[in-house]
């Protein structure tokens, strides 16, 4: 029975409508709720700590967790011999390259192997969600930028020890195979095109060369020689019409003095003076044969007057034997100094013919040279397109041929591992306990939990209950009316029994829990 609070007098109104109890008078109380609904409150305790019992033995799974450090670096002592000539592998986002690399479908494939997911047969199906699994537990990290971490969970310690070190293994073999064939494909690619520039580049020569056999101004230096050539003839031209000039004033004055003299001073015939022309001129004629051809101007003048003077002779011959006498100059002589000035004459016009001819010559030189250089600078610009391609391909064929060389040596490093090391620096090891959430910290954790909801319920139900459980509470409602005394609550030996059968079979209830916690312990430490 619990204790009754009697008023003094009946009919009273309470003063405050709310239940509020002090922790003084609240602390009995939950004492005495605890006591009553023990066997309930341990029930529940019972009930959420097994739960939580089971749920961290068979649904929580155990994570047990491996790592391994990997060490990429360069070769310190072949970069600085082969720098400018090899490419060396760049330290960019390793962890990235990583990740690339071991969750390429070539490498869960190997993982699922070593991890046995294989030997129960999945379908492709099943097999990519094994790989999402596989690369959800798997952790890539770079410590360090020459430094790559891999962390692997799973449930079984084995298997995991088992991925983790097939993941380094795989990752070490897959990069230094995508470096050697990241390499030869650079190499082969540069080989290609070399050999298609050097197809361009000889087609380039061969169309400069038939331009320049086709076009035979289009040769180098051409522009400069017939620039030089012209500077030349018309320096000739201006000359040989200088002395031109200057031979025709000779011939002028010469023809002024002659004018003056007499040509004849002495008896002579007109038969010897015929033949003393013809043998003057057979004179002149000789001596230029001595420097000239046949067609020379100045020998072709003289033969023709050679030729006026014979047919002079035969005229007067037959005209002497009709009227039987030698005319008018029968009997007369040459002057000297007439026949020197006419010599004189005869020269400065044989000089005057052959500077013309000289200058004629010379002119239409200057016609065809000019005419060439016309030809030239026609042709420039198509020359000038045909040596820029020409050079052009020369340059990137050469350039090719530097970067070819250069992707062999790079090559050959990467095939024999000496651009690229990359070691194991921290070894996967078995794990032996289980990383995260652990049984222990679980079960603690369901046990305070167990404990915690019971109690909470309990204050609860004590704290929003209306009832009055004590005197002071009823003083509080009822300040008009005192409280005389309190009735304590009586228990019958039944009450007694019935006590004493609850506490046994709460303390029951708290000690299988107990003993199914220890079991629990026992047996995972004994798996472990």
């Amino acid at each position: 029975m619990s204790q009754i609070a009697l008023p003094a007098r009946r009919g009273a109104t309470p003063a405050h409508a709310h239940n509020a109890l002090p922790p003084v008078e609240l602390v009995p109380i939950l004492w005495q709720e605890a006591k009553r609904y023990q066997v309930v409150l341990v029930t529940i305790f019972a009930v959420i700590a097994l739960a939580v019992l089971l749920v961290g033995m068979f649904v929580l799974p155990q994570k047990y967790t491996a790592s391994t450090t990997i060490l990429a670096q360069d070769s310190g002592i072949i970069q600085p011999l082969l720098e400018g000539r090899a490419v060396a592998t760049g330290v960019v986002d390793r962890a990235g390259i990583a990740r690339q690399v071991v969750y390429g479908r070539k490498v869960m494939h190997g993982i699922l192997e070593a991890g046995g997911w294989l030997d129960q047969k999945p379908d492709p199906i099943e097999q990519d969600k094994l790989i999402e699994d596989i690369r959800g537990n798997t952790r890539i990290t770079a410590p360090r930028e020459n430094l790559v971490q891999i962390t692997y969970s799973d449930s079984e310690p084995e298997r995991t020890f088992r991925v983790t070190q097939r993941l380094a293994d795989l990752f070490i073999e897959e990069s230094l195979a995508n470096k050697e064939r990241e390499s030869r494909e650079a190499y082969e690619f540069i080989s290609k095109q070399v050999s298609a520039y050097h197809k361009k580049l000889t087609d380039a020569e061969d169309n400069l060369q038939r331009y320049r056999s086709e076009n035979a101004d289009a040769q180098p230096g051409s522009a400069t020689d017939v620039n030089t050539r012209i500077t030349a003839l018309r320096t000739q031209v201006e000359q040989a019409r200088m002395e031109l000039m200057e031979q025709r004033s000779r011939e002028s004055a010469l023809g002024s003095q002659m004018s003056g003299e007499s040509a004849i001073t002495a008896v002579q015939t007109r038969e010897s003076l015929y033949r003393t022309q013809l043998l003057e001129l057979q004179s002149q004629l000789d001596t230029l044969l001595l420097s000239f051809t046949e067609q020379h101007p100045d020998v072709v003048r003289i033969r023709h007057q050679m030729a006026d003077i014979q047919t002079a002779m035969q005229q007067d011959a037959e005209r002497r034997d009709r009227t039987g006498n030698d005319g008018p100059l029968g009997d007369t002589q040459l002057n000297p100094h007439y026949q020197e000035l006419r010599s004189q004459l005869s020269e400065v016009r044989r000089e005057a013919a052959a500077t013309a001819s000289r200058m004629g010559a010379s002119q239409e030189l200057l016609d065809q040279e000019l005419g060439r250089s016309r030809r030239i600078a026609a042709s420039e610009s198509t020359l000038a397109e045909l040596t820029r391609d020409y050079e052009v391909n020369r340059d990137i064929y050469q350039d090719l041929l530097r970067r070819r060389e250069n992707a062999r040596v790079s090559m050959e490093l990467d095939q024999e591992k000496r651009g690229l090391t990359m070691r194991i620096q921290d070894p996967a090891s078995m794990p032996l306990r289980p990383s995260g959430l652990r049984l222990a910290h679980f079960a603690g954790g369901g046990l305070l939990a167990a404990m915690a909801i019971p109690l909470a319920l309990l204050f609860v139900r004590v704290r929003f209950d209306p009832r009055i459980r004590s005197a002071r509470q009823l003083e509080r409602r009822n300040s008009a009316w005192p409280v005389l005394t309190v009735v304590p609550r009586y228990l019958t030996a039944r009450d007694r029994r019935r006590e004493l059968g609850r506490m046994a079979l709460s303390a029951s209830i708290f000690l299988f829990v107990m003993l199914a916690f220890g079991f629990a312990y026992g047996y995972r430490q004994l798996n472990a």
